[in-house]
């Protein structure tokens, strides 16, 4: 007779199919709470284009703010 396989429950599988969940599952059940606290920004490509890095987009955002705040009255 031979032995089962045994897996340990790190292990993961090739493949998996639904019954192997207890639960039912829920397409998008954290994409609200993604959205919320996630803190991407997705730049235009002519905007992309006119920065060689992230640095550089920091910079010029934080000179603008700079700019807002000296010319704004209070």
């Amino acid at each position: 007779m031979k032995k089962a396989k045994e897996t340990s429950q790190g292990d993961l599988r090739e493949a998996y199919a639904r019954s192997d969940f207890a639960k039912p599952l829920v397409r998008g059940k954290y994409a609200k709470r993604l959205r919320e606290s996630s803190n991407v920004v997705v730049l235009t490509p002519e905007v992309a284009a006119a920065f060689p890095n992230e640095k550089a987009v920091n910079k010029a955002l934080k000179s603008l703010i700079d700019i807002a705040r000296a010319t704004t009255r209070l």
